[in-house]
């Protein structure tokens, strides 16, 4: 792109300011946000406000934040805007120094296997840069001094992906399910998002899926990349109390340090798209055995009282607190309910009469909905409702028996009483460590 050109930065978090730093030498910069109250930089004009998506034609460019929908750019103006709308996950794949880009997408997981590759690579010699939607926004990681033969762990969601003109060498697509149907308009349109990631793949590409989930298997068949299942042969899979790939036992299932079964789903996923690259027994088994995973997902904060207490404050659908609770035999006490993202809570209902739940906490705009599904399943054990994360922990700590695990994974987003989900999970480890202490 030569010459000054008038460029809209659309939406300024941190993937905003990342299209500033990288575009703002040499170009004339709009930042446009509904946010009026917004630091910027001194250097920028600003169209801030209710209309800041309005009048977008006469710029050159626009750079489209992940929170932006383009829905939301045509309904300002025209559906030909669309022509001049880039991201900054487009703009990294167009200029990347290396090819080598292993791209990650799913419902949930995405954190736990984009990681696990990364650290499987490096454990194998290689020099790996890993960010997108977790992390570093991928246009910062060119600050990185990225070389052709680096490889670069990119995780994806669906807000990046809706118009992504560029796929990565590697494509993983985990598990599946209808999400974030607050920004999107139908569940077929979230699929078709993810769809893209390997739209763009050609003959030389891989393409990995999840082979027990029809979506997975759907999206990752929209390119022509190799399709590889994970969790059959021939990816990584299951057998015989082992994870294996080409009649290779990788490990045992009880050296795998993550917890529940559904990251042994993520270690087949990050094992198969390592193993294009590398056949390295060792060091992905040394990755493995060592890594207890993310912050916010099955994270244990601290055993107290002989109660066990674990942040899945990331699970915010009801597949993902299914997970949860099916990852501990013992009993439970679980704190479910948040905002409302359009999920149905009956088979989550269904999960927590059949995996030993002492005691339901029901909190935030959906606990009616969910206390509602749980009582129509015959749930018969404690429930009550709390509205802070003070009384929340206060009441677990209450209702749990020596033994006991409290689980904070709420099947639900976390907007209606907390900033995110990492406010709610870290609301949730100070309030566990200050009733500790007491």
């Amino acid at each position: 792109m030569m010459g000054i050109m008038k460029i809209a930065i659309l939406g300024y978090g941190s993937q905003g300011r990342a299209a500033y730093e990288y575009w703002r030498d040499g170009n004339e910069i709009t930042i446009c946000d509904g946010n009026s109250k917004l630091e910027l930089p001194t250097d920028v004009n600003t169209q801030l406000g209710a209309d800041h998506l309005k009048g977008l034609e006469q710029f050159d460019l626009l750079v489209r934040s992940p929170i932006v929908h383009p829905r939301a750019i045509v309904a300002a103006n025209s559906p030909d805007i669309l022509a001049k709308v880039t991201t900054v996950t487009n703009e990294f794949l167009r200029v990347c120094p290396t090819k080598n880009v292993i791209g990650v997408t799913g419902t949930k997981g995405k954190g736990t296997t984009s990681t696990l590759i990364a650290l499987m690579l490096e454990a194998a010699g290689h020099r790996v840069h890993l960010g997108g939607n977790i992390g570093i926004p991928p246009l910062d990681m060119l600050k990185n001094d990225i070389q052709p033969d680096d490889w670069v762990v990119l995780e994806l969601a669906n807000f990046q992906l809706i118009d992504l003109q560029h796929s990565p060498r590697i494509a993983v697509c985990l598990m599946v399910v209808p999400e974030h149907l607050d920004w999107h308009t139908d569940p077929a349109e979230y699929f078709a998002a993810k769809t893209q990631l390997f739209r763009w793949q050609t003959a030389e590409d891989f393409a990995i899926y999840f082979a027990d989930n029809d979506e997975s298997k759907r999206i990752a068949g929209n390119g022509a990349g190799l399709k590889i299942p994970y969790y059959q042969a021939p990816g990584a899979a299951v057998l015989n109390e082992a994870i294996v790939i080409d009649d290779q036992v990788v490990c045992r299932l009880d050296e795998i340090k993550l917890l529940g079964a559904h990251n042994w789903q993520n270690v087949c996923a990050a094992v198969t798209a390592v193993w294009q690259i590398t056949q390295d027994i060792a060091a992905l088994r040394s990755v493995i055995a060592g890594f207890s995973g993310l912050e916010h997902r099955l994270e244990l904060v601290t055993t107290t009282n002989g109660v066990a207490y674990y942040d899945d404050s990331f699970g915010t659908t009801p597949e993902t607190a299914i997970v949860a609770l099916q990852a501990f035999s013992q009993p439970k006490v679980i704190i479910l309910g948040g905002s409302d993202k359009g999920a149905h809570y009956d088979e989550l209902a269904g999960a927590v009469v059949d995996n030993n739940v002492r005691h339901v906490i029901a909190i935030g705009a959906t606990g009616p909905a969910i206390t509602a599904a749980l009582l129509a399943r015959g749930y018969n054990n404690g429930l009550s409702e709390a509205t802070t994360m003070p009384e929340i922990i206060k009441t677990a700590a209450l209702v749990a028996e020596p033994g006991d695990v409290v689980l904070l994974s709420t099947a639900c987003a976390s907007f209606d009483m907390f900033a995110n989900y990492k406010d709610r999970g870290e609301q949730f480890k100070a309030a566990v460590l200050s009733t500790s202490a007491s």
